[in-house]
C-alpha cells in the first residue's frame, strides 16, 4: 500500500508563530500592525499601519479587533499553517 500524495495547498505542520505573541502584539500594538507583521503578513500589516495613521489613531481598533480573533480563532502564518499555541 502506498501513502497518498500531499494535496497542494495544505502546506505540512503547524507554524514556529504563537497565536499568543500574534494576538497580544494586535491587542497592544495594533496600531502599527505589529501583530501582522509578526506572523509573516506584510500587506496587511501596512495597510493597518496607513489606515492608523490615515484616521489619526481611529483605525488602530481594526488591530485590537484583529488581535483578539486571532486569541480566540487561531490563525495562519505567511505560509498558511496554522499558528501554535
Amino acid at each position: 500500500m502506498t501513502t497518498p500524495p500531499i494535496q497542494p495547498g495544505y502546506p505540512q505542520g503547524v507554524s514556529d508563530k504563537s497565536k499568543v505573541v500574534a494576538g497580544v502584539l494586535g491587542i497592544l500594538l495594533g496600531f502599527f500592525g505589529a501583530g501582522r507583521f509578526y506572523i509573516g503578513d506584510t500587506k496587511t500589516g501596512v495597510l493597518q499601519l496607513v489606515v492608523s495613521v490615515c484616521t489619526f489613531g481611529l483605525g488602530s481598533i481594526w488591530g485590537l479587533i484583529d488581535g483578539i480573533l486571532i486569541l480566540v480563532n487561531g490563525g495562519v502564518d505567511a505560509q498558511g499553517r496554522p499558528l501554535r499555541d
